[in-house]
Formats: C-alpha cells, structure tokens, sequence
C-alpha cells in the first residue's frame, strides 16, 4: 500500500515508479504546463505523466531540467499517439518526443490507444527502444483484456502497466483482474470523471465520515484497489488537496459501496471504439 506521495510500486522489470502523481492532459502548452509541472514538484510529487498530443512535452521537461531535483527522483512518462503508431513511425516519434522533453532517457514510454492492425508493431518498436536502454519501462494505454491478450502472444517484453480510464462509475474489473495476474500494473486517467463522480451522495457520506473531500475518498478507493493515480490539477491548493490522502483508510464496507456505484459508464472513448 502507498502510504506516502513519494512511496513507489515495483512493476514486473524491477523499475520502480511512484504510487501517486499527476497528470497533463488538456494543461495549456508553455508557461501554464511549466508553472503547474513546478508547482507539483515543488510539493513532492515526483509522477509527471504527458503525452505527445498533449502539446506540452517541452514545458515538461523544462520544468524538470529548471526544477533542480535530480533527474533520477523524477518519474517521466509520456505516450506514442496513434497518427505515429507501426514501427518505423514509432521509433521516429519517439526520437521527437526526447528531443522536446530535452531528457537523457524516459521512465516510461506508453502505446496510447490500440489501433487495430498497428499496436503489434508500434510494440515492437517499444521493446527496440527499450533493449536499447532509451527508455526504463514500457507499456499500454486504454488496453482492454482482449487487446493485452493479442499483444502477449507475441510480445518479447511484457508490458508493466496499463493505464486507463478508472473511476466507481467504471471499475473495469476484468481488467483490473487480468492486470493484476499477469503482474501488469493498473494505472488511472480521469480518476475523478472529470469531476463528475464527486457528485456522488455516497461518496459525500463516505467524506463527511472521514473529514475529507469527496475527491479525496475516490483518490483513496484508487490507491486501496492497488491503482496507481495520476489526476491532473493547474492549482496549487488542489494537488495538495489531492495529495492528502495517506492519513486515512476506507472500511471494506466503504470500499464497497464505492464498487457498486459501477454503472461501465465512460468520460473517455472506448478503446474498442476509437
């Protein structure tokens, strides 16, 4: 269990990445991406988690090199978009997104969406980069059990994470199950739906109970089902409001009834869909 912002989770190559972080997806490019990758920084976080259509890789990684942490306490991920998706395109795409991070090497480099009849490819392209040691780990995106089923049977290094869309209106279970026997951590993006899901009267109760927020008991759900969280905040007073979630637990029951609130209702696209 994460017990702290900075605890870390060891995925299945040894590589150890924090339990809890943020994300900046829709964070305008340049100074806003900048300000808000310092300010998380500032405030012990150590999980920055782009993507190359994001359009903010070069104020992330400015942010980084200006922040004056070493380089090896920062966890750096970001993904391949699906315009750059087959081999060739891959490793060319990432090559852009190093030379815009301004990094040495990437923590984690993701697949973003499965397109079909190119995810296989675009992997294999993944597993070059890794072999060649430009990157620490990689993974999968918005991969549901199907798609990670086709991807292992040929796959030469397993993925160490998934990342998708996770919140109680959306458990995935049966991905969160597969991930889980096959050692492949599960991450969430939109842990929050967006804003949506704190609307919740349970989850008013459940925070009531507990002297905190209601986005802060779903953080908490995310971290008690062993999920890696990344929400993504612009405001100083929010990642530290969301960051405040190791000093206490949810019961069984209240973990529960956070389950069952599922309806596989999504913010996002469906990967099956996309």
């Amino acid at each position: 269990m994460i017990n702290h912002l900075q605890d870390k989770v060891i995925l299945n190559n040894g590589i150890k990445i924090p339990g809890f972080g943020l994300g900046v997806f829709k964070v305008e490019a340049g100074a806003t991406t900048y300000d808000t990758v310092r300010t998380a920084l500032k405030l012990g976080y150590r999980l920055i988690d782009t993507a190359a259509i994001y359009g903010n890789e070069e104020a992330v990684g400015k942010a980084i090199h200006d922040s004056g942490i070493p380089r090896e306490e920062i966890f750096v991920t970001s993904k391949v978009w699906n315009d750059d998706q087959g081999y060739e395109e891959t490793l060319a795409a990432f090559d852009t997104t190093m030379e815009k991070l301004g990094l040495e090497y990437l923590d984690l480099y993701l697949i973003h969406w499965p397109i079909t009849g190119k995810f296989k490819d675009t992997w294999r392209a993944l597993e070059k980069i890794y072999r060649d040691g430009k990157v620490r780990s990689i993974g999968v995106s918005n991969f549901h059990v199907h798609h990670l089923e086709e991807l292992l049977k040929d796959a030469e290094v397993k993925p160490v994470l998934n990342q998708i869309e996770y919140h109680p209106h959306l458990t995935q279970e049966d991905v969160l199950q597969f991930c889980k026997e096959n050692a492949i951590q599960m991450q969430s993006w939109s842990p929050l739906k967006r804003g949506e899901i704190i609307t919740e009267p349970v989850i008013k109760e459940i925070a009531d109970k507990h002297g905190k927020t209601p986005a802060q008991i779903v953080l908490r759900w995310n971290l008690q089902n062993g999920v890696i969280t990344i929400p993504k905040s612009v405001k100083e007073h929010r990642m530290q409001e969301n960051a405040d979630i190791f000093n206490f637990e949810l019961t069984e029951d209240e973990m529960e009834k956070l389950n069952d609130l599922n309806k596989n209702e999504r913010i996002g696209s469906n990967p099956d869909d996309f």
